[in-house]
């Protein structure tokens, strides 16, 4: 029951760095891997400013407002340096690990004994009202003219440049707010885990995409309000998967295969199940010729056997 309860948690606060990977990743389709170092850089912000006596409050925007400056820099490295959108994600991701250690000063710090927006909360209850706050803010964003344009940016970026959208300020503003959302969250995980670690962002864009994936899978995205609710199920679900795969005897060290194990399924099986459709419409087709030819011979045979 403690594990089932510690894994929708979980779920609840990785929802938020999911809704993020969702802007890049189906919004933009930009794949960004600045959110390995961008959650980190949350975490870091958070805990140094918290430890150092500041308002856990007022820690947690400043790392949302890191996370903003990170994707930035990404985007001005993409759009204005001419560099490939993976490659300038994979850059900004190294460089915000030695800026990350410069922000923490060493590896690991602690905030054991020191009051967080967690302590004292009941986490299950507060949370999913925060989750929703933030879905229909992002909800209303997507459906503002910046949104409308951001959207339209990742669908077919030639059209809305005819229209005088600048496209790289979209894609700034997109990058930018995805990687304030997955700050905000290694704000909240380090606050909830009661330490930072450098280390705590590797694999977070799989466990996003994982998210995701999962998300829309089983849950459909038609509407972007039913997408951005699917990614949030999507993480609560994976971290139920991550709990079981535990229980059953699954060592934690291959969680991060498991996830890509994960990540390559859901990639697979819409292909497989669009190829089986494909097969089974076909098949159809083909018995219904059948029956049209048969019908047709018949007809024929009558038609000679009254002459």
């Amino acid at each position: 029951m403690f594990a089932l309860k510690g894994s929708l948690e979980l779920g609840l606060f990785y929802a938020i760095m999911a809704l993020g990977v969702y802007l890049t990743f189906r919004i933009l389709d930009f794949p960004d891997l600045t959110v390995d170092g961008s959650f980190t850089t949350g975490a870091a912000i958070a805990a140094v400013m918290i430890a150092g006596g500041s308002s856990p409050l007022v820690s947690t925007f400043v790392a949302f407002v890191g996370g903003l400056a990170a994707g930035a820099l990404t985007g001005l490295l993409h759009t204005k340096g001419k560099v490939n959108a993976l490659l300038s994600g994979i850059l900004m991701m190294i460089a915000l690990y030695s800026i990350n250690l410069r922000i923490m000063g060493k590896a690991n710090i602690p905030l054991l004994g020191v009051d967080t927006l967690i302590t004292n909360l009941s986490v299950l209850w507060v949370m999913p009202f925060a989750i929703l706050i933030v879905k229909l803010a992002l909800d209303w964003f997507l459906h503002t003219d910046l949104g409308l344009a951001l959207r339209a940016t990742g669908d077919n970026p030639r059209m809305i440049r005819s229209f005088g959208v600048n496209t790289d300020n979209t894609i700034i503003v997109g990058l930018s707010l995805s990687n304030g959302l997955v700050a905000l969250s290694g704000a909240l995980i380090a606050q909830y885990s009661a330490f930072a670690e450098i280390t705590m962002g590797v694999g977070m864009i799989v466990i996003g995409l994982a998210s995701v994936i999962i998300g829309e899978a089983l849950f459909g995205a038609r509407t972007v309000f039913r997408a951005t609710l699917a990614v949030v199920l999507g993480s609560i679900v994976y971290r139920l998967i991550v709990a079981l795969a535990l229980r059953v005897g699954l060592e934690p060290t291959d969680m991060k295969l498991m996830t890509a194990l994960i990540v390559i399924g859901a990639l697979t099986l819409p292909m497989v199940r669009k190829s089986l459709r494909q097969k089974a419409v076909m098949r159809r087709r083909a018995l219904e010729l059948e029956a049209e030819n048969v019908v047709g011979v018949r007809r024929k045979g009558r038609q000679e056997g009254k002459r």
